[in-house]
């Protein structure tokens, strides 16, 4: 019995573990940088993907943009990128970052 209990206890804990990790991931973030085509200009996809550029550390990460996103801005940015500051949700899947857009402001 002492040993059921334990497991118990001990897999409780790992759940509230995992939600709390998740719960992180999907908060609203806000990033600056270039929205630009993943394939066009920075030759990372096959097809056209409309992604943002942000400088962080010193390196260039690359949060794609969810699928309707990507339909929704991408005649603006497919030859040619732009700055601009989104706001969003940020998940990773397949060790890829994605961004689902709750507000995109161009910059001037």
């Amino acid at each position: 019995m002492r040993a059921a209990f334990s497991m118990f206890v001990g897999l409780t804990v790992l759940a509230a573990f995992a939600f709390c990790v998740r719960a992180e991931e999907g908060k609203e973030v806000t990033l600056k940088g270039e929205v630009t085509c993943a394939k066009c200009d920075l030759k990372k996809a096959d097809s056209c993907q409309t992604v943002i550029k942000v400088e962080k550390d010193g390196k260039d990460v690359i949060y794609w943009f969810e699928k309707p996103d990507h339909k929704k801005f991408h005649k603006q940015v497919c030859t040619e990128a732009k700055k601009a500051t989104v706001k969003g949700t940020v998940t990773e899947k397949d060790g890829k970052k994605y961004v689902k857009v709750s507000k995109l402001d161009w910059a001037d």
